[in-house]
């Protein structure tokens, strides 16, 4: 199994997201070759701001590894995560960070570099241009 196997699962999840009228951002958390946790976006269906597909999926993870770190663990997310996320995955201690599309207008990377754990690998692009396509045809959608 390689990163783009998983990032499909991940975007699977982002396009139950869509279904359901909600950005289209899926993650799934992954510990050796399994599937741990899934997530997708809930803020619309749930009128929660924190929401987000990788809050779901670490929420979900930490439940099956019976603890709050997640150091074993890589996440998968079809969008890089926003500021908020980034400090849920640095205080997970998460081991890998792999991520679709960047997004320079709310992205980690771009507000707080350093809120990731510092031994958090983190891979970007993987599977952008299909990560990208389904976010821009959501706003495209959306602004009608």
């Amino acid at each position: 199994m390689d990163d783009e196997y998983y990032m499909k699962k991940a975007l699977d999840e982002a396009k139950k997201a869509q279904a359901d009228g909600e950005v289209p951002v899926g993650a799934v958390i992954v510990s050796g070759d399994r599937v741990i946790a899934r997530g997708h976006n809930l803020t619309e269906r749930l009128c929660d701001v924190t929401a987000h597909a990788e809050m779901q999926a670490i929420t979900a993870a930490a439940g099956v590894v019976d603890g709050k770190y997640l150091t074993d663990c890589t996440l998968y997310v079809t969008l890089e995560p926003c500021v908020m996320c980034a400090g849920a995955i640095g205080w997970a201690q998460m081991g890998r960070l792999v991520y679709g599309v960047a997004d320079p207008k709310r992205g980690y990377s771009t507000f707080a570099p350093k809120a990731l754990h510092p031994h958090t690998e983190v891979r970007s692009g993987v599977m952008e241009q299909e990560c990208s396509e389904l976010v821009q045809a959501f706003f495209r959608k959306k602004r009608g």
